[in-house]
């Protein structure tokens, strides 16, 4: 099976503005594709984790990927799934995020002359000309169709600053710019952006002509990859000091039964062939499916001995085992404790809830378990002496914690 073949046996390809032209391109390794990322946090989280692993097939079929960091961009911000401005960042930070991206990067693609490339909008965004954006670009676009976008649609009501409206326009640059100077002639993003990458297509053929070859493509699940990023307790990253490679294979490992075989298509590497007997697996073996998901992403993300780890601390603790050794862990000070910590305060310190109040609810519940045994009370209190020996905290069925004064 060819790579296009595939992708769409994944279930990874959504619309197309040529498929014809972009199956001969990705077929025989001739698309030099981008995919951009904003660096709004220092790390990448498993909402990037998609299209990261598509960069990574396209790249073994010979393909040549671009990694457009929004350096510049970020300055603007994505209004695309928000009901709010972003906050504004400084150079300084967004530098930082730039950095901290292309260490994880290196993981999925491999970078270097006549490989994979690495390169920031900052460098030609920020010395564009006002006027001269407003002349040369700003021209080809219409206000009443920009206004049709999805991206802009849902924060009319609310409020788009001007700001944020010129977003698409710097995206449409940057493959405007990328065609021209790298040879880029294809562009993936997800169908939350396919408003903002049709724009960049459009530029490309007002300002060369009609001839110009530019193909679109979006990715079925971005935008629902971008919601596989939160949990309760906030984002699952790919940096371990953020997210560990425990919770990380927990949180794979706990996806709802409907889609584990869509993550296993979309994200793995196991062979198509291989995921449809896998697929045929009767319904009691929904957790092997499961625990083989965590498995191979953890494996991807973290490495093979961690992903081993991962696994066999998750097995037993659910077998009822002692292992706890690469169970997530919040340590304590002994002035934070004092002679006891009320369960409430604990699980607010542990990041395993919010707030005292859905702390209450989960105890009252049923849902918080020390050492094996219930809480019963939601003014139960947790003596230092006991946390000096660490105590392992069960909230629900699935999440596993430790806490320990150091």
């Amino acid at each position: 099976m060819k790579i296009y073949e595939e992708l769409v046996a994944r279930g990874l390809i959504a619309q197309v503005t040529n498929e014809e032209e972009i199956r001969e391109l990705v077929n025989n390794g001739k698309a030099t594709f981008y995919i951009g990322f904003d660096p709004t946090a220092d790390s990448l989280h498993v909402g990037h984790f998609m299209a990261l692993c598509l960069m990574k097939r396209l790249q073994m079929a010979g393909n040549k990927p671009i990694v457009l960091i929004g350096g510049g961009t970020a300055m603007i911000g994505d209004p695309s799934g928000r009901t709010d401005m972003r906050s504004m960042m400084t150079k300084e930070t967004i530098q930082h995020n730039c950095d901290c991206f292309k260490k994880q990067m290196e993981r999925f693609i491999e970078f270097g002359e006549g490989k994979a490339m690495m390169v920031n909008n900052a460098d030609w965004l920020l010395d564009l000309n006002y006027i001269d954006v407003l002349r040369e670009v700003g021209a080809c676009f219409s206000v009443n169709n920009m206004l049709r976008a999805e991206c802009y649609k849902q924060r009319m009501e609310k409020g788009l600053s001007f700001l944020e409206f010129n977003y698409m326009i710097m995206q449409s640059y940057d493959f405007y710019y990328m065609y021209q100077k790298l040879g880029c002639n294809m562009q993936f993003g997800g169908n939350d952006q396919w408003s903002n990458m049709l724009g960049g297509t459009e530029l490309i053929r007002r300002k060369l002509g009609k001839d110009a070859h530019a193909m679109t493509i979006t990715l079925l699940l971005n935008s629902e990859g971008k919601k596989m990023g939160k949990t309760a307790r906030g984002a699952v990253w790919l940096d371990p000091e953020k997210t560990t490679p425990f919770e990380f294979f927990q949180y794979w490992r706990n996806v709802d039964d409907a889609d584990v075989m869509k993550c296993i298509r979309m994200l793995t590497f196991i062979p198509i062939e291989e995921i449809d007997e896998i697929e045929k697996w009767e319904d009691n073996r929904i957790n092997e499916k499961k625990e083989l998901l965590a498995y191979e992403l953890t494996a991807l993300v973290h490495g093979e001995e961690e992903a081993i780890k991962a696994r066999d601390a998750a097995r037993s603790l659910f077998s009822g085992g002692g292992d706890d050794s690469n169970m997530p862990t919040t340590e304590l000070s002994a002035s934070d404790v004092g002679d006891g910590v009320g369960i409430l305060d604990l699980l607010m310190m542990c990041g395993l809830t919010p707030s005292k109040g859905e702390a209450r609810r989960l105890v009252q519940q049923g849902g918080v378990a020390l050492d094996g045994e219930k809480v019963a009370a939601a003014d139960f209190v947790v003596s230092a002496d006991v946390l000096k020996n660490g105590v392992k905290i069960k909230k629900g069925k699935k999440v596993f914690h430790k806490a320990i004064i150091k």
